[in-house]
């Protein structure tokens, strides 16, 4: 497998050509948000990866360079979403939603992961570990990722305590504690097992 991605997939693939990827699948608190990428391949901000496996500082000037010379679409689904429907289901309601806020329709979309979403309004294709195989996921993980963020620190402002600006809502030792002095926020996913036993907990404790 590839050490960087590159761009293969979208050669291979009737144009234009989204990548498709999503961040926050695994928190406890805020929103899913998918982001789906048309870049131009013959002016591809260099150092693309996984979101993952960059700085925080290199994913937000990559961001801007993505910005500034692709076409970017945003979709996001609720915690709301995520407790009535599943975070799994959220998560493909919320990459539809981002194709549909693309600027143009791509024909084609190459979808991190190993599985499609339906409703799609073209055909796609799976590749897993994809943010590190396919330029257009890489982009497409890297604005998720920083818009994804930027709405959690924007919450941790409003909801001091939890450390989401620096944890993005994962159930690290320091959201942990949060909990257990502050309780649950309507930004928490209640569907989600260590949220609902905490809330059962509280409610058998004023019960």
């Amino acid at each position: 497998m590839k050490n960087t991605p590159d761009d293969s997939f979208e050669q291979a693939a009737a144009a234009p050509v989204c990548g498709i990827d999503e961040a926050g699948r695994g928190p406890w608190a805020g929103p899913v948000v998918a982001s789906a990428v048309i870049l131009d391949l013959a002016n591809i901000p260099q150092g693309l990866n996984d979101s993952k496996k960059l700085t925080a500082k290199r994913r937000e000037a990559l961001f801007d360079e993505i910005i500034a010379a692709a076409k970017v679409g945003v979709g996001i689904s609720t915690v709301a979403e995520i407790d009535d429907i599943n975070i799994l289901q959220a998560t493909f309601l919320a990459m539809r939603r981002a194709v549909d806020d693309l600027p143009v329709m791509p024909a084609f979309a190459l979808i991190d992961g190993n599985k499609i979403p339906a409703g799609l309004p073209c055909e796609a294709s799976a590749i897993v570990k994809g943010d590190g195989r396919s330029v257009s996921i890489a982009a497409a993980s890297i604005i998720a990722k920083v818009t994804r963020d930027r709405i959690m620190t924007a919450l941790a402002a409003d909801f001091p305590g939890y450390g989401w600006q620096k944890n993005a809502g994962y159930g690290v030792p320091a959201h942990i504690m949060g909990l257990k002095r502050l309780g649950v926020t309507p930004h928490h996913r209640v569907s989600f097992k260590p949220i609902h036993k905490m809330l059962c907990e509280e409610n058998n404790i004023t019960s």
